[in-house]
């Protein structure tokens, strides 16, 4: 199959770079074309519309930024001429609803539609290593995996669709609440003088271990957050998404409530596009603050 991406940020660039290290040739289409000279220069085709792109490819995979930047790149007039006979993978984190709002669309259309977020971020999508949640039907599923193995060597069903943008946001949450009460418990120990790698060490041998703490620990030491693969801004997109549908859900987010506020501090902070741990200098500020 012709493949095709639409919405080349990072992720949508790991994404190209790893299709074309894996010998596929790659359609590609951006709001801002600016950002595909490399990956044109690499042996991708940039097309000048996503409408150019839908006629030329079989299966698109939509990475934008959220849910209505992903409709704008398939609702207009010209895209829904080619839409018919077409496999949509929406891969980006969105809500249940969105995705089953974009599904009725492009299915009234005539094409297929899969969700597949990811959990993973560019080094794992470079060497093919994500864990891939999708969402829709099996026989959908069955003609997108050959495309998803390229990006995670073992996609998973997971039902239907909005199934794997639940799992995809219950797995966000987690990371907000892990990121948040890792900066709380390590700040607090510092500020009483626990020694940093017994309160490591303590943490590694207990139940409470996360490999995460130990990717992140270096840039909670340094106050350094920049090269940021999930950026702050991104996260507090997905933690109020969370919110919204598990409040209608009937949960109580009194917990995530709380971190999105201090997300929405470290927003305030200027800390939106450095990576998500920056929450760690709204928990626990420099003493020079």
């Amino acid at each position: 199959m012709k493949i095709g991406i639409m919405g080349i940020g990072l992720m949508g660039e790991a994404f190209a770079r790893r299709f074309m290290a894996e010998g596929h040739n790659i359609g590609l289409y951006n709001r801002s074309p600016e950002k595909l000279h490399g990956l044109i220069e690499q042996g991708a085709l940039a097309h000048d519309s996503s409408a150019a792109l839908l006629e030329q490819t079989d299966i698109i995979i939509l990475m934008a930024s959220d849910a209505a930047a992903i409709f704008n790149l398939v609702s207009n007039q010209a895209c829904q001429e080619h839409l018919a006979g077409k496999t949509i993978v929406q891969m980006a984190t969105i809500s249940p609803q969105q995705s089953r709002d974009i599904a009725d669309f492009v299915q009234s259309y005539g094409a297929d539609y899969l969700e597949a977020p990811v959990l993973g971020s560019i080094p794992e999508a470079l060497d093919g290593s994500l864990i891939i949640m999708a969402g829709g039907e099996a026989a959908v599923f069955d003609k997108a995996r050959p495309v998803l193995q390229v990006l995670g060597s073992a996609p998973k069903l997971i039902g239907e669709v909005g199934a794997g943008a639940a799992l995809k946001l219950a797995m966000n949450q987690l990371i907000a609440a892990l990121t948040a009460g890792f900066s709380l418990s390590l700040g607090f120990a510092l500020k009483n003088h626990v020694d940093v790698d017994t309160f490591m060490d303590t943490v590694r041998s207990s139940a409470l271990y996360a490999k995460t703490y130990d990717k992140k620990l270096g840039k909670y030491l340094e106050r350094s957050f920049a090269g940021a693969n999930f950026s702050t801004k991104h996260l507090l997109k997905d933690v109020r998404l969370f919110i919204e549908d598990a409040q209608q859900a009937g949960m109580d987010t009194s917990a995530i409530e709380g971190i999105e506020r201090v997300v929405s501090q470290a927003m305030a902070a200027d800390l939106a596009d450095l990576d998500y741990s920056s929450i760690y200098q709204i928990i626990n500020p420099p003493t020079d603050a």
